[in-house]
C-alpha cells in the first residue's frame, strides 16, 4: 500500500466557530440541501457524528458515484479540528483502500478564518494515483467549500 498526500488553504471571511458548525457539524443536513445536484442524503449509519461515527453519502441519479460511507477519526469542537476517511464506495474504485482527511480552521490575520485540509490517498498494492484523481478531489473539497461559505454569508442568522 502506498500513500500519496497533498494539502489546501481555504479562505473565508466567516469565523472559525461558525465556518466548523455549518462545514462539520451539520454537514449532514446543510450538505445535501446545497448541493442537491450532486448529493440526494447523508446518513448517519453508526455512533452521533463523533468519534467513530459512520455516515453514508447517497449520490444523486445521474452521478458518477451510487454511494460512499466515511468514518469520522477524531472531531474536537473546541479547537475546530476534524478528521475522517472515506472506507467504502464506488468512488474509490479499484485502485483506492481509503482516503483519509485532516482538517484545521483557524482565524485569519485578516479576519474569517483560513481551513487548512491535507488529504491522503491509501492506494491498494502498488497503484499510483493520478495527479488528475488529486485534482478532482481538490476541485470537489472546494466547490462544496465555496457553497458552504455562500450560504452563510447569505444567511448570518442560521444554524
Amino acid at each position: 500500500m502506498g500513500a500519496t498526500s497533498f494539502t489546501q488553504e481555504l479562505t473565508c471571511p466567516i469565523d472559525p466557530a461558525r465556518m466548523f458548525k455549518a462545514l462539520i457539524v451539520e454537514s449532514n443536513t446543510l450538505i445535501p440541501k446545497l448541493l442537491p445536484q450532486f448529493i440526494k442524503s447523508v446518513e448517519l449509519v453508526h455512533g452521533d457524528g463523533g468519534a467513530g461515527a459512520l455516515s453514508k453519502l447517497n449520490f444523486t441519479e445521474g452521478s458518477q458515484y451510487k454511494t460512499m460511507k466515511h468514518k469520522v477519526e477524531a472531531l474536537d469542537k473546541e479547537n475546530f479540528t476534524y478528521s475522517y476517511s472515506i472506507i467504502e464506495g464506488d468512488s474509490l474504485g479499484t485502485t483506492l483502500e481509503k482516503i483519509s482527511y485532516e482538517m484545521k480552521i483557524t482565524t485569519s490575520p485578516e479576519g474569517g478564518s483560513v481551513c487548512k485540509s491535507t488529504s491522503k490517498y491509501f492506494t491498494i498494492g502498488e497503484a499510483d494515483i493520478t495527479e488528475e484523481k488529486i485534482k478532482a478531489g481538490k476541485e470537489k473539497a472546494s466547490g462544496m467549500f465555496k457553497a458552504i461559505e455562500a450560504y452563510r454569508l447569505a444567511n448570518p442568522d442560521a444554524y
